[in-house]
């Protein structure tokens, strides 16, 4: 069900906080709600799930869920969820996909400021027109790895979900699943959008986004996932989300709040 409850913004307020600690592995399922939400982890990282995409999120990063958006939110690594919820009515943001969003020192410490009880409503309408001015999308692109509908591919796409490292070549994909690798190749574009190489990036990113979230190093997960080098990663993760994984994973002063 969904963590948002029955929560309201008091008096002519547009936002309200929902704190909600979650443990490793935790999921809210697939819900959606009438108010926009920005989903941040004070502490631990979140995961959100929309749109046919997965967003890991550090306390550097929030996300932003229009309001209708379908998406379950999960902890990657036990984290304190603060929920931001906008009335559409009162909120000037009208993003109509989900964005990324930086959460810098001064919006981490709006966020708690009106997360406490006993602000005066003059204070609070304040704070959230200051909150309101600092959002603002980071370009980040989504890693997503689409299933294939092809029930062929689509078992080679499952087995490289399940062993990102797996380096089998279509040809020798298609010996196990019984088809041609240029059949595979094929699937791969008509289901996913994607080649078979890109698509076997991003799927490797998506299995490197939580273990570089929960801090392991930069040279294991590049193993973990199949690169032979962390530099060789390092490229590949940059050419797809736009930074690097130690500026993505990393808030902007150094503090994760």
């Amino acid at each position: 069900m969904s963590p948002e409850g029955q929560l309201m913004p008091p008096g002519g307020s547009a936002i309200v906080v929902g704190s909600f600690t979650m443990n490793d592995g935790q999921w809210f399922e697939r819900h959606q709600h009438g108010a926009h939400q920005l989903a941040w982890a004070r502490s631990g990282v979140l995961a959100v799930r929309a749109a046919d995409a997965t967003w890991v999120l550090p306390a550097s990063m929030a996300l932003w869920i229009p309001a209708g958006t379908a998406h379950a939110t999960g902890a990657v690594r036990a984290a304190l969820l603060r929920s931001l919820y906008f009335w559409p009515d009162r909120c000037p943001v009208d993003w109509a996909s989900p964005q990324v969003v930086a959460v810098s020192a001064l919006l981490r410490e709006l966020i708690c400021h009106l997360a406490g009880d006993g602000l005066d409503p003059a204070a609070r309408r304040r704070a959230e027109r200051v909150v309101l001015d600092q959002l603002r999308p980071v370009s980040v692109a989504t890693v997503r790895a689409p299933m294939p509908d092809e029930p062929r591919a689509r078992r080679v796409a499952q087995a490289l979900l399940a062993d990102p490292a797996d380096s089998r070549s279509l040809a020798e994909w298609g010996k196990a699943v019984g088809a041609s690798g240029r059949t595979l190749a094929r699937a791969f574009v008509a289901g996913t959008g994607m080649t078979y190489g890109h698509w076997c990036t991003q799927a490797r990113l998506q299995a490197a986004m939580p273990l570089l979230a929960a801090g392991a190093t930069v040279a294991s997960v590049a193993h973990r996932v199949g690169y032979g080098s962390p530099s060789a990663f390092v490229a590949a993760f940059r050419r797809s989300v736009g930074v690097p994984p130690g500026q993505y994973f990393t808030p902007d002063d150094g503090s994760a709040g």
